[in-house]
């Protein structure tokens, strides 16, 4: 009789590596690995060798770059989806495209277990689970770190010499750094001096896609964007696909300091984190998209829109992707993009995005209206019937407080 299959999430890190001998030794699973590729360069390198070594039957390495930005950023970026003014979502709208992948493989592989190595303490189990739940009911879900029954080890030494038991020696150290996460959106930093919200952060040892503001170059670097219904369509009059644009914007952000936020957020399991997140092309994108907006969505619209776009991203933030909420706000923000479609420039200077200009087909800005001569649209007498109409409610309101004074 065969064994039973499990899928494991798989970054290659000491964490997921150790998990493999453990799923062996405590539920006698075949274990196969998945690596889902959202853009983290260099760190999937030597995985395969690592992955069979540590004793996985099978590898999967994913490359979901584009799907990643087509399906799961772009919307975000469309609906101006920002978590607590600050955040990008970049681990977040990750997940459950990963999700997607991993009850994909399981599915194909006849699995019935998918295992993750997310914490009991933070957001991702929720995302990872919420989306299987969605996907797969069926599945079986296994964390080990919540497991703290049969998941005994609590530290980077303790999983090593768990590894050295199992005759997997590999190239951990017992050093601890910052906790990452990466993909081609953003690389997010927690741990060390970070912990303290009172300590500063020491970006020299901590930055890894750009520089800081004050070590960015002296000469700002102008830079032309092109929208079509909201999705970005060329970079310094280059014809790229999302992805690309993304990974231009990213070298761009980095080399001028752009995109460097220090958050304490709100974490769905109800704590306060503290975190450094580093979005150079995401932060130039959202700024582009929201120049461009601003020139040619009516004022009700664009009113609506702020509110759903905080709501699109507090769904994404707590993992709800797979909800008929989602898709509904999406559908509402998809309209609103039809017409996002025009040139913006603006300038990158020492963690600045400076506005230089935006045109438009479908601009709603009427210079005739907006200047101080008057134009046929506009009388000027007019003004004042409006005010005494709109003003009315607080003018009523003031009489009769005045007569109860009396």
């Amino acid at each position: 009789m065969s064994k039973e299959k499990v899928v494991l999430a798989y970054s290659g890190g000491l964490d997921t590596t150790a998990i493999i001998p453990w799923l062996k030794e405590n539920f006698d699973y075949e274990v196969i690995c998945c690596c889902i590729d959202c853009g983290q360069g260099e760190e999937l390198d030597g995985l395969e060798e690592r992955a069979k070594l540590s004793g996985a039957s099978k590898l999967y390495i994913e490359n979901i770059i584009d799907e990643f930005c087509d399906d799961y950023i772009m919307p975000c970026v469309k609906a101006g989806a920002v978590y607590e003014n600050k955040y990008l979502l970049g681990t977040s709208m990750a997940r459950p495209v990963i999700a997607k992948k991993l009850v994909e493989i399981a599915r194909k592989e006849g699995a019935s277990a998918i295992c993750h190595g997310a914490t009991g303490k933070g957001n991702d189990q929720i995302r990872f689970e919420l989306g299987i739940k969605a996907l797969a009911p069926d599945l079986k879900i296994i964390a080990p770190w919540r497991m703290t029954d049969v998941w005994t080890m609590q530290s980077r030494e303790d999983e090593i010499e768990y590894c050295k038991q199992h005759g997997i020696d590999l190239p951990f150290d017992a050093k601890h750094s910052y906790s990452r996460d990466r993909n081609l959106w953003h690389i997010s930093h927690e741990g060390l001096e970070l912990e303290d919200p009172a300590n500063e952060p020491n970006y020299d040892d901590l930055l890894v896609l750009g520089v800081s503001p004050e070590k960015a170059p002296d000469e700002g670097e102008y830079v032309t964007m092109t929208f079509e219904a909201g999705v970005p369509k060329s970079l310094n009059g280059k014809e790229m696909k999302v992805s690309e644009i993304i990974t231009e914007l990213n070298a761009l952000g980095g080399k001028h300091g752009i995109g460097i936020v220090d958050i304490v957020e709100n974490r769905v399991v109800g704590m306060k984190s503290r975190g450094v997140y580093e979005t150079p092309g995401g932060t130039i994108l959202m700024a582009a998209h929201e120049q461009l907006e601003e020139l040619v969505l009516d004022r009700a619209t664009y009113e609506v829109k702020k509110d759903l776009g905080n709501k699109f991203a507090q769904i994404v933030y707590e993992g709800k992707w797979f909800t008929p909420l989602r898709e509904a706000i999406q559908a509402f923000v998809d309209v609103t993009q039809q017409y996002v479609t025009g040139e913006v420039k603006f300038k990158l200077y020492k963690g600045n995005i400076i506005k230089a200009g935006e045109t438009s087909p479908y601009s709603l800005y009427s210079e005739s209206l907006a200047s101080f001569t008057t134009g046929e649209l506009y009388d000027h007498h007019d003004a004042e019937g409006f005010i005494n109409l709109f003003g009315l409610p607080l003018k009523v309101r003031a009489m009769k407080m005045q007569e109860l004074e009396k």
